[in-house]
Order: structure tokens, then sequence, then C-alpha cells
């Protein structure tokens, strides 16, 4: 896929609101559905041109398009990545959460784990260099546009990364099948929590899983033994970590 596109309507609608799309194409006779009103709306407010072109012309462009393709100011995937440095530079909050993701491959897991992460404010997500998963389009497409919005930084060894986040007062948190306690067991520390998700099938490396203050472990009564990366990520913030921050507002409609 070209690297100035971006494909599927939501990741299309938050990369128009990121200020980043200069051009919407739309498949002729496509279905006039929420999502696809929802792309036309955000580029009617952010005065992005929207033309309709017949559906053979996205397929040229690229092979999952779902019927919308975005043209990008500079580079689709992101306008650049953080390093370590400049991860530990940004102005964390007091309780600030920071998602870290080690060694996850798969650019659908990579993405939805994003999706959580930017759902429930995270404040950055981490990644490594090397046999991990990217920022694709299918990763920006999975992630429904989180990845548009979430800074996120691509580092060479996580290990040394949270050793730099602990001197920032973070708490690492993993999450480990073979922890001593589950998140229905362990009270989640107070502050900064960079929490971690190991690769789908190994968990995480020894150097990174030596480094975490707090090793949880998700309670498993099925008789799955496991949850993917992304949903792991999602059960551990949402039934572990955010019950121990103050809600500033009610949920939208509650």
């Amino acid at each position: 896929m070209s690297e100035d596109l971006v494909t599927g309507r939501r990741a299309v609608v938050e990369a128009i609101r990121a200020g980043r799309v200069r051009e919407v194409l739309l498949a002729a006779g496509a279905r006039d559905t929420q999502g696809l009103r929802e792309v036309r709306g955000a580029a009617r407010a952010a005065s992005v041109p929207v033309r309709v072109v017949e559906r053979t012309a996205l397929d040229g462009l690229a092979a999952d398009h779902r019927g919308v393709v975005a043209r990008t100011v500079g580079r689709r995937a992101r306008t650049r990545t953080l390093g370590e440095r400049e991860l530990v530079s940004l102005p964390f909050s007091a309780d600030a959460i920071v998602v870290v993701l080690d060694g996850i491959t798969d650019p659908q897991n990579l993405g939805a784990a994003a999706r959580t992460a930017e759902a429930v404010g995270a404040e950055a997500l981490v990644t490594r260099e090397r046999r991990a998963a990217g920022l694709t389009a299918a990763a920006v497409r999975a992630s429904a546009g989180a990845l548009e919005h979430l800074p996120v930084a691509v580092v060479a060894n996580i290990a040394r990364t949270l050793g730099r986040l602990q001197e920032h007062r973070f708490t690492v948190v993993g999450l480990d099948a073979a922890g001593p306690r589950s998140i229905l067991d362990e009270t989640c520390p107070d502050g900064r929590i960079a929490v971690v998700v190991g690769s789908e099938g190994e968990g995480m490396s020894r150097l990174v899983r030596e480094r975490c203050d707090l090793l949880v472990a998700l309670p498993m009564r099925g008789r799955v033994g496991s949850l993917n990366a992304s949903a792991a990520l999602a059960a551990a913030l949402y039934g572990f970590i955010l019950p121990r921050r103050v809600v500033a507002s009610p949920p939208v409609g509650g």
C-alpha cells in the first residue's frame, strides 16, 4: 500500500480530525451507512475535498479500502515516532498510563491495543524496533484511527526503556500468565503506571519480566487458557488500573 494513503472509514475520520488528510476518495455506489456519513461530516468540518470515483480506481490504490481512501499530507504511517529520550521527556500527568508492547507481531493486535490504550486515556504507547509489528496500514485500520492521536515510541530495548520510565516515577506492571497473584487479588499501585504486555506466543522476555515492579495474571476460569494480547490488555486496563483513577467527569450519556 502506498505510504500516503489511509483506508477504512473510522481510520479516515480520525486522520481527518488529526489534520493529516488532503483529499478523500469515495467509491461510487457505496451504501450510505452511518460510517460513510461520518466521513463526509468530518471532511466537511475540516474543509477537506471529497471525490466520488469508480471502485476500480480505489482497487488500484489499495487492496482492502472498504470504499474509502484518504490521501494524507506527508507519510501515511505517522509523521514521526518518538525515541526513548523523547518518550521520557513527555509532560506526563501524575497518574499517567503508558502501554508497553514487548514483541507484539500481529498488526491487528497492535492496532487493537492502541485503540484500547487511547480509549482509556493512555499518554503513550511503546513498542520495539525489531521482531514486532510496524505502524502499517493494517495496524492503523485496526486501531480505528487511534494511532493518529496516540504518541508512539519505537525503541531498541524495552527493558532499558522501562528503567528510564521508572526513573520518572512509573511503576511497571507486567501481565504474566504465571504471575503470583491475579488482578482480583492484587491492589493496583497509585501514581504513574506502565503496563507491559508480552508477545502473542511467548509473553514477555526474561529481561523485561525482571524489570517489572509487579507481575499480575488474569483469572482464567474457562477452558481456554489465555487471551490474545489486546484482549488481555483491555481486561487489565479496565479491571485493574482504571478503577484506581479518579473519574473527572461522568461517562457520555451517564
